[in-house]
């Protein structure tokens, strides 16, 4: 197992893929480690020289008493580098790894030739950060577990996945107390919000669209402001991009890092990305269902609307899910496409997707501005529908 000692901690990384690959720094959220990752790897490895470390205080690194600064943390990142014999890397980094990545181009501008902030911030609560420390140093990080890992993921992610939610709980209540107070400390005393203007190196913002500890409000936008020249994407997720949206991030690292990556490979990314905003809005059942009736008549029209409706429209920031099912229903419904209109009806109330209350406001806006006909239509439709979903209910 590869370790770099520095300051008198042991701090574990793992090297892969090819040498001749652009190499690319992973860098985990507090609570995690090097884990964080996995499910994104298999949509990078084709791409990239994969460098991945556990944080001072997390996974199989040292967790050292006291109180850890970012410029600890980036100079740790510095020294695996140097062991990893890695002249200069890109660095993608959730949470705090993301504030580590941004102290690194301050510090090690050599060292970096690229940022992916995912899900982070060059600011947070202090006072709140304080109290989480107090609470961890004193009753254990098992005091705080629940609490941190609400934040990490999506409420609909969670309830379908609640193994993924038991994993990351117990990877909190097992992370050593001394080494999440310590981390914790290098969020609240950073000092990156003012610096931000000296990051002369392309960076991309990834936020999350259910990120409730660093939404692009507050958060990401002002890294965009503060960054000269940084771009922007928003994924379907909460705070672990890498667990809960691993293909579309993955794609959106492509598209940022590698310039010219075969058509084919992003094809395919693109593609994996659309599949799951399209399994997270229709159901996996439906698509499931849609994908076994392909044939060779009708696979390439499939492929064509998967990575372009359902990534290229249905993963742009700036309107919520909620939004474009209720927008989908009304121009389904005024241009009569009534397989489609059912279709969405269906996905909408059985996910969550929106209220038969809101369902109905739609359909009267739809009278007044489409006509009652469409709307008689369109009632009658959904009418049928809710009354088979309470009958599936009942059975």
């Amino acid at each position: 197992m590869p370790f770099t000692t520095r300051d008198g901690a042991r701090l574990y990384w793992k090297l892969e893929g090819a040498e001749d690959r652009p190499a690319l720094l992973l860098l985990n959220s507090i609570g995690t480690d090097m884990g964080l990752w996995d499910p994104a790897l298999p949509h990078l490895r084709a791409g990239f020289r994969l460098l991945r470390m556990d944080t001072r205080g997390h996974g199989a690194s040292d967790a050292p008493a006291g109180d850890y600064t970012m410029e600890m943390l980036a100079a740790d990142a510095a020294a695996v580098l140097e062991d990893a014999d890695i002249r200069q890397a890109a660095v993608a980094g959730v949470s705090l790894g993301g504030m580590i990545a941004m102290q690194l181009a301050l510090d090690h501008p050599d060292k970096i030739s690229a940022l992916a902030l995912v899900c982070t911030s060059a600011q947070m609560d202090k006072a709140a950060w304080e109290s989480r420390i107090g609470t961890v140093r004193s009753q254990g990080t098992g005091a705080i577990a629940d609490m941190a890992v609400g934040r990490f993921l999506s409420p609909a992610f969670a309830a379908r996945h609640p193994e993924i939610v038991d994993g990351l709980k117990r990877g909190i209540t097992a992370q050593s107390d001394a080494g999440y107070a310590g981390a914790g400390a290098a969020i609240r005393d950073m000092a990156l919000v003012d610096r931000l203007g000296e990051i002369k190196i392309p960076a991309l913002v990834v936020t999350g669209d259910d990120d409730i500890s660093t939404p692009f409000a507050g958060h990401g936008e002002k890294l965009l402001r503060a960054i000269p020249g940084a771009r922007h994407v928003s994924l379907a997720a909460a705070h672990l991009a890498p667990i809960e949206a691993p293909a579309a991030l993955a794609a959106a690292l492509k598209r940022f890092l590698l310039p010219h990556p075969d058509t084919d490979e992003a094809a395919q990314a693109l593609y994996q990305a659309g599949l799951l905003n399209r399994r997270r809005v229709l159901g996996d059942a439906w698509v499931d269902k849609s994908l076994a009736n392909r044939t060779p008549f009708n696979t390439d029209f499939q492929a064509m609307i998967t990575r372009i409706a359902w990534q290229e429209i249905w993963g742009r920031p700036g309107l919520d899910d909620r939004t474009r099912r209720l927008l989908v229903l009304a121009i389904t419904a005024s241009l009569g496409r009534w397989e489609e209109f059912v279709l969405h009806v269906r996905a909408g109330l059985a996910q969550d997707g929106f209220t038969q209350d809101e369902l109905k406001e739609t359909l009267m806006q739809l009278a007044i501005y489409a006509g009652v006909p469409a709307a008689n239509t369109a009632f009658a439709e959904a009418g049928k529908l809710i009354a088979d979903l309470d009958e599936e209910i009942k059975q």
